[in-house]
C-alpha cells in the first residue's frame, strides 16, 4: 500500500466516522475532507474546484428548480383532492397517496414529491381518524424507490452515470434505470399496500379525528397570572383538573429550571410551567385554569381574535436554518414574526424553557404569528407547514407550465436531441423566465448543502480512482467475491451500498461505492454496468432508519414515529429490493459483454 492509498483511506475513513458521528452538517464534513485531501497534495489544487463545475451539480441544481416549479403547481395535488371522496378507507388513502408520491418522484426529486403530499395527507388523516403512522412511511418508502425509474429520478443515479461516462466513455440514458427501477416500484408497491398494517395505530388508543394525530404529547409554556385563583395552590391540584392528561413537567422561576420532585410544589405568581399534553386535552385544560399559554397572551389576544394573527403546525426539515439553533439564538419573534407555542419530538423529554431548546430535523412545532406571511416565512426558514390550503384544480395557466418544461426535458435527452445537462438546465432557466418561480424562489429551491457535498465529494472521490485506492479495495472484496457466482458479487455490491448508505449521504455512498464497484467488476472480468447499477439501487434505498434519508427524517415527526418503527416496514421491503435487484440487474445488464 503506498503512501498516498494510506492518506485518501485515512480521509475517507475519518469522513465516514465524522458521518456516523453526526455531530457536523454533511456538507462541512465534505468541504473539510475536500481541504484535507488539498493539504495532503491528494487532489492538486488546481483540481480541487473543479467539482464545482462539474455536470452533476448543474443536473441535480437544475432538476431542483424544475422540481420546485412542479411541486408549486396545483395540478397534481388537485387531482388527488378530487378523489379524497372515494377515498373512505386507509387501504384506499393509503393505495393513492403511495402510487402518486412514487410516480411523481420518479419525475422530480424525491424530498419534493413527499411535500406535495405531505400536508395533504396529514389533513385527510385528521378528517377521517386515520392514524397518520398507516400514511407517512409507506409515503416515505414510495418515493425513495419512485426516485429509481429515471435518470434524474435520484441523485445516485445521476452520480453513476458520470462514473459510467468516465470509465466507458457514455453515461447511462435517461430510462436506462427503467427496467430494473420499474420492477422494484411494482414489487415495492404491491408490499406497501399491505405491509401497511405492520406500522403501528394511535398508541393512545384514540378513535377520534383530533386524537389520530399520532405525536408525541406536546410540550406547552404557560404562565400564571398574579390574579389567578391557583396561587398557592399545589401542582397535584392543577394536574387534577386536567383530568391524567396534562401533566406540568418543570417549572421555570426566575430564568432557572426547577424539576418537580412531587406533586405537592406549589405555584407561586408568573410560574412559568413547561406542560406535557396533546393539543385537545389542554384546550380544555386552559379553559379551566385560565392559565396564559405562551405566544397567545393579552398583548396580541385582539390580533388572534381578528383574523390577523393564525397558528400553524410545521415540519422542520433537515435542511432547515433552524436545525441545531433554538427560539431564543435566531430570536424568532422580533426577527420573524413567530412565536413558539409548542413542541413536539420523538422518544425525547423536554424539560427546559422551549426557547432555549436546539430543533431537530423532524420536531413539529407550533408557531403564531402573522396569517399572511407567516407560510412564506416558514419556506424561507426551511420548514414545512402542515397545512393543506386547498387551491383549486387548473386556476393559472402556469400550473401545468412546469410539467410541460419537464416533459419537454426528458423528451429531449430521450431523443438524443441534447444532453441532460443541457437541456434541464433550459427548463430551469425557463422556469424563472417564464413565471413559474420567482428568481427569489428559484434559488430558494437549491439545495445548497447537498450540491456543495457534491462539488466536495467529486474531487475526492477521483482520488480514490486515481491513488489505485478503488483498485485496492475492489482487490479485497474480489477475494470474497471469488467464493460467489458472478450474480452473487452484483448482490454483493448492492447490499454492501444499501448498509453504509444509512450512516453517510447516499451522495457520498455512490461517490466512494461507484469506482470500488466498477474496479471489482474489472479484476473479475466482467461487465461495470450491473455492479454500477447496484450501487445505485443499494445507495437509494434507505428504509432502516429515519436518519438515512431526508424522506425517513420529514415524516418521523408528523408520523409519531419512533426509530425502531422503521425497520418494520424497512426491512421486508429491503429484502424484496434485494431479491428484485439481484435479480433483475444481470438480466437487463449481462454480466460478460458479448
Amino acid at each position: 500500500m503506498s503512501l498516498d492509498q494510506v492518506i485518501i483511506f485515512a480521509i475517507i475513513g475519518a469522513m465516514m466516522a465524522l458521518f456516523i458521528w453526526n455531530r457536523l452538517r454533511y456538507d462541512l464534513i465534505a468541504a473539510l475532507g475536500l481541504l484535507t485531501a488539498m493539504g495532503t497534495g491528494i487532489v492538486p489544487v488546481s483540481q480541487a474546484f473543479l467539482g464545482f463545475a462539474d455536470q452533476v451539480v448543474i443536473i441535480v441544481a437544475s432538476a431542483l428548480i424544475v422540481s420546485a416549479g412542479i411541486g408549486k403547481s396545483n395540478v397534481i395535488a388537485g387531482l388527488i383532492r378530487r378523489l379524497q371522496p372515494a377515498m373512505t378507507t386507509t387501504g384506499r388513502q393509503v393505495a393513492v397517496l403511495t402510487v402518486s408520491v412514487t410516480v411523481l418522484s420518479s419525475l422530480m426529486k424525491n424530498v419534493g414529491a413527499l411535500a406535495v403530499f405531505l400536508p395533504i395527507a396529514v389533513q385527510m388523516a385528521r378528517r377521517t381518524g386515520t392514524p397518520p403512522s398507516k400514511l407517512l412511511m409507506p409515503m416515505a418508502f414510495g418515493s425513495l424507490i419512485g426516485g429509481l425509474v429515471t435518470l434524474v429520478g435520484t441523485s445516485p443515479n445521476i452520480l453513476v452515470s458520470r462514473v459510467r461516462a468516465e470509465i466507458l466513455g457514455m453515461p447511462f440514458r435517461m430510462f436506462d434505470f427503467a427496467p430494473v427501477g420499474l420492477a422494484i416500484v411494482v414489487a415495492g408497491l404491491a408490499f406497501l399496500l399491505v405491509g401497511w398494517r405492520l406500522l403501528p395505530g394511535d398508541r393512545r388508543g384514540r378513535t377520534e379525528a383530533e386524537g389520530a394525530f399520532n405525536l408525541a404529547p406536546y410540550l406547552f409554556e404557560a404562565s400564571l397570572p398574579p390574579a389567578s385563583p391557583l396561587v398557592g395552590k399545589t401542582i397535584g391540584e392543577l394536574e387534577a383538573l386536567g383530568q391524567g392528561e396534562v401533566a406540568v413537567v418543570a417549572i421555570v422561576r426566575e430564568n432557572t429550571r426547577r424539576h418537580l420532585p412531587t406533586a405537592d410544589w406549589r405555584l407561586s405568581t408568573d410560574d412559568l410551567l413547561v406542560i406535557q399534553s396533546h393539543p385537545h386535552a389542554l384546550r380544555r385544560f386552559v379553559d379551566a385554569t385560565k392559565l396564559d399559554l405562551g405566544g397567545s397572551t393579552s398583548a396580541n389576544r385582539r390580533e388572534v381574535a381578528e383574523g390577523t394573527i393564525g397558528v400553524v403546525e410545521a415540519v422542520v426539515t433537515p435542511n432547515s436554518l433552524l436545525v441545531e439553533c433554538s427560539s431564543a439564538d435566531l430570536h424568532l419573534r422580533s426577527r420573524h414574526g413567530l412565536s413558539l407555542i409548542a413542541i413536539s419530538r420523538q422518544g425525547q423529554d423536554i424539560t427546559t424553557h422551549l426557547r432555549d431548546v436546539p430543533f431537530q430535523a423532524g420536531d413539529v412545532l407550533v408557531l403564531q404569528g402573522n396569517a399572511e406571511v407567516m407560510l412564506e416565512t416558514l419556506k424561507v426558514l426551511g420548514c414545512l407547514p402542515l397545512v393543506d390550503r386547498g387551491t383549486g384544480l387548473g386556476r393559472s395557466p402556469r400550473d401545468v407550465l412546469p410539467l410541460f418544461l419537464l416533459a419537454g426535458a426528458m423528451a429531449a435527452v430521450t431523443l438524443g436531441l441534447i444532453p441532460v445537462t443541457a437541456a434541464f438546465f433550459g427548463a430551469a432557466v425557463l422556469t424563472a423566465l417564464l413565471g413559474v418561480l420567482t428568481l427569489k424562489e428559484a434559488y430558494d429551491a437549491l439545495d445548497l448543502p447537498i450540491l456543495v457535498l457534491l462539488a466536495c465529494m467529486i474531487p475526492v472521490s477521483d482520488a480514490i480512482n486515481q491513488t489505485g485506492g478503488a483498485d485496492l479495495m475492489a482487490g479485497g472484496l474480489a477475494v470474497l467475491a471469488g467464493k460467489l457466482p458472478p450474480a452473487g458479487a452484483v448482490s454483493m455490491v448492492l447490499v454492501a451500498a444499501m448498509a453504509v448508505t444509512p450512516f453517510l449521504n447516499n451522495a457520498a455512498t455512490v461517490l466512494i461505492m461507484a469506482p470500488v464497484g466498477a474496479s471489482l467488476a474489472r479484476k473479475l472480468g466482467l461487465n461495470p454496468d450491473p455492479f454500477l447499477m447496484a450501487v445505485a439501487v443499494g445507495a437509494a434505498c434507505d428504509f432502516l432508519t429515519p436518519i438515512g434519508h431526508q424522506c425517513n427524517t420529514l415524516v418521523m415527526g408528523p408520523g409519531g414515529y419512533r426509530f425502531g418503527d422503521y425497520w418494520k416496514l424497512g426491512l421486508p421491503l429491503s429484502i424484496i429490493v434485494v431479491i428484485v435487484g439481484s435479480v433483475l440487474i444481470p438480466l437487463f445488464w449481462p454480466l460478460t459483454s458479448g
